[in-house]
């Protein structure tokens, strides 16, 4: 990969840069903000909980009103006098979210009276200057809906009164909101490109491990939270970035505990879904791990579940500014020794606090994704294969002969061969690796697992 400059995309889930409008979501905590980010995406996105502080960093979500398109912001809930001390942190991001996007829908609780917090929203939104709609959400029915009235005190000529939940009044919301957009032949409708050229890698690992520091690093902006307590990214958040001639949506994703300190019900353990999730639907997998502290049982099973969804796996060794060369050393042998079962991994020494070495992780993201993409034509491949079997045919197992007829390439991402034998429950496991450290060897594939089944076809088909 080549050094070069990161560059923030104005679209960020989406990989387009485009003139979309951006549609913040505000107001303070636990009025359902989350709630009405999933209902207007469409689909669960945000971490949903009936507590106050779930979401902490700005979520982008690409959405659709009325068959226009446009970029969805869920934010942190703003309250000034919350006590937590991460509170400055939110209202920066709030502020973030306000200074770039275009219209803003803010949130209260209609079950509720107006707060001091809400009256904090409101002028804060009113400095802005951005067109805003007014939300009271949870108006699940008409007394509700008439409850809310009180919200005018605040000033507001036209409140909608909603219920996220169940999708109450999020149509005449919808129409307002894109009475605000722009005239339709001035909107760019490319947004096909992601999924299908630019590739998502997954920062995963346990509790403060560097993940959302790594993020900022290649943002180039504080743009996840970042705290020395576990916990605090909560949503699995999809970024765009550019470094170089590369692209990709960079998924950061809440620190993965042990099981047995996981809640089976709550908000980490929603988080931890979540983060599996991104690894479903990631090319690559950055696993950080804290280097100082070392690799332990549970990197072993972060990585595990990364290679069970056939993801490319890169490691990285973060926090290495706090330690000496040959303990970076110690520490890289001991994780090669823990995740011996992914010994194609590649694995990079790194500070994410101070920028030493994520160029170079970067570049093996980079490889990774060329290699877990790579496909194979089926005549190099039998190629390849003929001269494997005349070197080293497959042994005899329980007095029958074992032939291997073809191999060709059936999918990549991971890479998967297909190999047609008389006898596949007869092929040894040993042969099997060792065929496939062969095809290692020649066509490379480092950084992704690769992936070759045996499939039962008689000799008479194949000349039929």
């Amino acid at each position: 990969m080549k050094r070069g400059k990161t560059r923030r995309a104005a679209l960020r889930p989406s990989g387009v840069e485009t003139n979309r409008p951006m549609v913040a979501i505000v107001g303070r905590p636990n009025v359902g903000k989350s709630t009405l980010f999933n209902r207007l995406a469409r689909r669960s996105i945000s971490v949903v909980e009936d507590i106050p502080g779930v979401t902490r960093d700005r979520h982008y979500a690409d959405a659709w009103a009325l068959g226009r398109p446009y970029v969805l912001i869920d934010t942190g809930g703003f309250d000034p006098e919350d006590t937590d001390p991460m509170k400055e942190g939110i209202a920066m991001h709030v502020k973030m979210a306000l200074e770039e996007c275009d219209i803003v829908i803010c949130a209260f609780d209609a079950t509720m009276d107006p707060t001091t917090a809400d009256k904090e929203a409101m002028a804060l939104l009113r400095a802005a200057g951005k067109p805003i709609l007014y939300a009271t959400n949870k108006a699940d029915g008409q007394k509700q809906a008439m409850e809310a009235s009180t919200y005018y005190e605040l000033g507001m000529e036209k409140i909608y009164p909603i219920s996220a939940l169940h999708g109450r009044g999020i149509s005449a919301l919808e129409d307002a909101l894109v009475a605000h957009f722009p005239k339709a032949d001035k909107i760019d409708f490319e947004d096909e490109r992601v999924g299908k050229e630019i590739p998502r890698v997954a920062i995963v690992g346990r509790p403060n491990a560097g993940k959302s520091s790594l993020l900022n690093r290649l943002l180039g902006e504080d743009r996840q939270l970042v705290d020395n307590r576990p916990g605090t990214t909560v949503d699995a958040v999809d970024t765009l970035v550019k470094r170089g001639d590369h692209e990709m949506v960079l998924i950061d994703t809440a620190g993965m505990r042990r099981k047995a300190r996981v809640k089976r019900r709550g908000v980490e353990a929603l988080s931890v879904y979540q983060a599996i999730r991104a690894m479903e639907r990631s090319d690559v997998v950055i696993l950080m791990i804290d280097a100082n502290e070392g690799v332990g049982e549970q990197d072993a099973k972060i990585a595990g579940l990364a290679v069970d969804r056939g993801c490319a796996l890169v490691i990285g060794m973060n926090k290495s500014d706090l330690m000496k060369r040959e303990d970076q050393r110690q520490a890289r042998q001991r994780a090669r020794e823990i995740l011996a079962f992914a010994p194609w991994a590649k694995m990079c020494t790194l500070s994410a606090k101070t920028g030493r070495g994520v160029d170079r992780l970067m570049s093996d993201v980079a490889e990774a994704v060329e290699n877990h993409r790579k496909r194979i034509s089926t005549s190099e491949a039998n190629q390849f294969f003929e001269e494997v079997l005349a070197h080293h045919p497959p042994p005899t197992q329980k007095s029958r002969s074992v032939r291997l007829y073809f191999i060709t390439q059936v999918a990549s991402a991971p890479p998967s061969f297909m190999v047609s034998t008389n006898h596949p429950h007869l092929v040894h496991f040993s042969y099997q690796r060792y065929v496939i450290n062969q095809i290692r060897e020649r066509f490379g594939f480092d950084g992704t697992p690769v992936l070759v089944r045996y499939k039962g076809k008689k000799k008479r088909q194949l000349e039929s």
